[in-house]
């Protein structure tokens, strides 16, 4: 069986999209997923992203991470999604679509996408993190000197470790840049490896960190290995609303392939 495939990366984030509008992708395959998402026997990328039909909204978006399973949101993953159903004329410069973690706005201007999260209502302090869901589970410990940090090792150590344990967590190490910028490296559960963006992650952190009175900005830059993002938000009480993460979503190349 032939499919048609688009490559897309946000801030170095790759991802496998599909249309599958036809229902003719075996999803349920996990060792299918995995072999194209393989960097030696397959295409190569930290996921793969189905665009379906939706009743009620524009489309739906299905994410699987690299181990073949099917994941919880991924922020620039929805980016490139919302990318790809503008190329394919199924959105024009904005969508309300359907994800996994509930319904998203987005508005597209060039390879700029901003996306609508969730809100988030509550962030948990530990002694030396927090933890948050922002769509997917973040765990953001706030350090210095991260370029020279083993966050494979030290990420693996957190995401299987107490009180996560097999249903895991993603993991984040954070620099302060300055009041309202600061550097991310993160270790994603599901790709099991650290990634050079993490759009969840991201997100996290800027709330994290607005959270924990280490910046005073309601529109934060983060600086991942793959480039930068932003996030802006609307803060009230513990929580956030209005979360929006914005940076670039480029289609890389599309080809064929049998599976």
């Amino acid at each position: 069986m032939n499919i048609t495939f688009y490559k897309y990366q946000g801030t170095g984030n790759d991802f496998i999209v599909i249309d599958n509008r036809n229902q003719s992708f075996p999803k349920n395959s996990t060792a299918i997923i995995q072999k194209l998402c393989h960097r030696r026997f397959g295409i190569g990328a930290d996921g793969l992203m189905l665009l379906e039909n939706d009743k009620e909204y524009d489309f739906r978006m299905r994410y699987f991470n690299s181990d073949g399973n099917e994941g919880s949101m991924c922020g620039n993953g929805g980016r490139c999604i919302v990318a790809f159903a503008n190329r394919l004329g199924v959105i024009g410069n904005t969508t309300t679509f359907n994800a996994v973690d509930g319904i998203h706005h987005a508005k597209i201007s060039g390879q700029i996408v901003s996306l609508g999260m969730n809100d988030v209502l509550g962030i948990q302090t530990f002694s030396d993190h927090v933890f948050l869901d922002t769509g997917s589970p973040h765990h953001v410990t706030f350090t210095k000197n991260i370029d020279e940090l083993d966050v494979y090792n030290e990420g693996r150590k957190i995401r299987y470790g107490k009180p996560y344990f097999e249903s895991g967590t993603n993991v984040n190490f954070v620099e302060k840049v300055n009041d309202n910028t600061f550097k991310v490296r993160t270790y994603e559960r599901g790709v099991e490896n650290e990634t050079l963006s993490c759009g969840t992650g991201v997100t996290a952190v800027a709330l994290s960190g607005s959270f924990l009175q280490l910046s005073s900005a309601d529109e934060i830059h983060l600086q991942t290995r793959g480039g930068e993002l932003k996030v802006s938000f609307k803060k009230e009480n513990d929580g956030f609303t209005e979360i929006f993460l914005t940076g670039p979503a480029t289609f890389v190349f599309k080809g064929e392939i049998n599976i």
